[in-house]
């Protein structure tokens, strides 16, 4: 209980900082986004309008104390102001319309990633001094050592634009309704296809050499030499001997990765022109929407300090030792 208080204080703690970091720099920026706003207009609207943008964007001149109080019951009620770059949509629209595209996209490919990562690490390692492993770390070391942005851009080239096997960019065609229907549904599969590939490719090679290498450290242990020697079943000496201390460190990488899927795939999705997060975070820092990049900031904020802390709970169940040090601490 007291590693459960301890890991929820330092959550807590944590979010408040990443808050007030979120509340401090954007006041920190120069400028002044409703003169900004108001000079897009040309004229056409008068000087007075710039008091009603100045309200609107949630700009003040109360005491900073008082505008920082106000800005945390907004963050905590979900009033995260309006977008510079799509006035007047609310910034939680834009990040509820792109949000699900990422996690759709990278959940999936993670999971088979992760997945076949790991099982396959675990093979490879039991058979270790054969013929896959033997090639896997020459395949593995190719793809982690090309930029997945060039491995989209040769692919994009080849298959869509040379070949016209794939769509060029975006989530969906133009001829379809969104909706659930098999039409819809099959052309954001069409085109999730090629960024699927690339993430895959260039995310499951570092989850099979991870999982080899801690498979291989983990049956060079005194206690699965005994329990081999005492005839323990295969299955059993590999899954629940071996593969459960191996995946240790594992699920720290996966946390990392984890934070990743919410922050999405910049420049992934810049090459795919695909409607997720990261093509939506890149257009707000280009187009200087500050209260979009600081609603998508506090989303990869809180969301990366969530799983932190649920991988905090997994990996102090997987080993009580991290429990007593926790505790202790």
């Amino acid at each position: 209980m007291r590693y459960f208080l301890n890991r929820l204080g330092f959550l807590i703690v944590s979010i408040w900082a990443a808050l007030t970091l979120n509340f401090i720099l954007p006041r920190l920026m120069p400028g002044n986004p409703a003169e900004i706003m108001l000079a897009k207009f040309q004229g056409r609207m008068p000087p007075q309008a710039l008091h009603a943008f100045e309200l609107q964007f949630g700009f003040s001149n109360k005491p900073m104390i008082t505008q920082y109080f106000n800005y945390l019951g907004s963050m905590l009620t979900g009033h995260w102001g309006l977008s510079y770059t799509y006035y007047p949509t609310s910034v939680q629209t834009i990040i509820s319309g792109s949000l699900p595209w990422t996690l759709g996209l990278l959940g999936i490919v993670w999971v088979i990633a992760v997945t076949f990562g790991t099982f396959t690490g675990i093979f490879i390692a039991w058979r270790r001094g054969g013929f896959l492993d033997s090639v896997t770390p020459i395949i593995t070391m190719f793809f982690q050592s090309i930029p997945q942005f060039w491995l989209a851009l040769v692919l994009v080239y080849s298959l869509s634009f040379s070949m016209n096997l794939f769509p060029m960019a975006h989530g969906y065609g133009n001829s379809v309704t969104m909706g659930w229907n098999f039409p819809f549904v099959s052309s954001v599969v069409y085109h999730a296809i090629l960024p699927a590939v690339v993430i895959f490719l260039g995310s499951v090679s570092g989850w099979i050499v991870g999982m080899r290498n801690n498979m291989m450290m983990t049956l060079g242990e005194d206690y699965i030499v005994f329990a081999e020697a005492k005839g323990v079943p295969t299955r059993r000496l590999i899954f629940n001997y071996a593969a459960r201390n191996a995946m240790l460190p594992q699920i720290t990488s996966i946390a990392i990765a984890l934070s990743t899927i919410i922050g999405g795939q910049i420049l992934i999705e810049q090459v795919f022109s695909y409607p997720g997060i990261g093509f939506q975070l890149t257009s707000a820092v280009s187009g200087e929407d500050y209260p979009l990049i600081q609603g998508m900031f506090l989303i990869i904020a809180v969301t990366t300090l969530l799983i932190n802390f649920v991988v905090d709970m997994i990996y102090g169940r997987l080993d009580p030792r991290v429990r007593r040090r926790g505790a202790t601490s």
